[in-house]
């Protein structure tokens, strides 16, 4: 692609940093005004589950009811949607989530949405898989604190079993702790945010990004592209970062190692504009605050306000659009 000097007043003195030259026509032919580095990836339409955990319509259904099913929890109110909520980009928008007996745990609450995408789950990566992850938080004492044995036994009573033999239909006793997991992890690979206006540029679409928004492209790749990339821009590695210090050791916590003590899995940017607020401990309240503590700490630079601005443009065009998720209808056995 040929590198132009100049594309507008707007983006010349950055024109070098990576800007090509554009022309109409043919959308087959076009070219990007900035061209895409190539660790970027677009998001995909739909996530592929496991062998042993297929999707299907009944195993998402059931997904959905159990997502929101407050039994779940010792004191029956608490719900994965709770600290996830669907109706608001996935999390609850605390520094740290509130659990079982107003109990506090330790991190902010991640987003839900497009987690199918994540090679690790948790600020540690303790969890590889959905299924792994949606069992932890049911057992956490701080968090919903019951025993595998508690919850099966609570929605056996509540009225459930009919769901799971159609979710589970080849198991002689389909409602078990490890299809609980399964269910739920079966819906959760349904919430995908789509078709943001990066991915439209990705798509070919050149004038769904701004100038302002492009020049923050520039800078992302000039930079924090080095750990927020792939399909999320993130979530795929654990990196070094004790910038916010505290008692939080991270990946040292799990492996006891003193060289992993304050090692955190990168944070995927996806709809981070409405993902706040930042960092494992919630402590950083806005994305422009973001932005400059991770160009310090981590590009050892200070962003000029006009940089800043770009980058949060930026940032903001990854933002999808997201599915309507109503409440579903719960079972509740009238006779016990």
């Amino acid at each position: 692609m040929k590198k132009l000097a100049i594309i507008s007043a707007g983006f010349t003195a950055i024109a070098a940093l990576g800007i090509t030259g554009g022309c109409s026509g043919d959308p087959e032919t076009a070219l990007p005004p900035v061209t895409p580095h190539a660790m970027f990836e677009r998001l995909p339409y739909t996530a592929e589950a496991p062998p042993d955990n297929p999707m299907t319509d009944e195993k998402i259904e059931l997904g959905h009811k159990l997502y929101f099913e407050p039994k779940l929890s010792r004191s029956g109110i608490i719900s994965c949607n709770t600290c996830h909520v669907v109706g608001a980009a996935g999390v609850d928008h605390r520094a740290i989530a509130i659990g079982e007996g107003a109990r506090l745990g330790r991190r902010n609450s991640p987003t839900v949405f497009d987690s199918a995408f994540l090679k690790m789950q948790f600020w540690d990566g303790r969890a590889e898989t959905l299924e792994e992850q949606a069992k932890l938080p049911i057992q956490a004492h701080e968090e919903m604190d019951l025993t595998p044995e508690e919850a099966v036994t609570r929605l056996s009573r509540t009225g459930y079993m009919p769901y799971f033999k159609k979710a589970f239909p080849d198991e002689d006793k389909p409602l078990t702790f490890e299809n609980i997991a399964k269910a739920i992890a079966t819906f959760e690979r349904t919430l995908i945010s789509r078709n943001a206006p990066f991915d439209q540029y990705l798509d070919g679409q050149y004038d769904a990004l701004n100038e302002k928004e492009l020049a923050g492209m520039i800078l992302f790749q000039n930079g924090c592209i080095i750990c927020h990339q792939g399909p999320l821009l993130g979530g795929d590695r654990i990196m070094p970062f004790d910038a916010l210090g505290g008692d939080d050791r991270g990946v040292g916590e799990l492996t006891g190692n003193p060289a992993d003590d304050y090692h955190f899995r990168v944070s995927p940017l996806r709809n981070v504009a409405l993902t706040y607020p930042y960092m494992h401990d919630g402590s950083v309240e806005t994305l422009e605050e973001a932005v400059d503590l991770m160009a310090e700490t981590q590009l050892h630079r200070v962003y000029s306000d006009e940089e800043r601005e770009q980058v949060t443009a930026f940032l903001r065009a990854l933002t999808g659009k997201f599915p309507e998720i109503i409440h579903p209808l719960l079972p509740r056995d009238r006779h016990r």
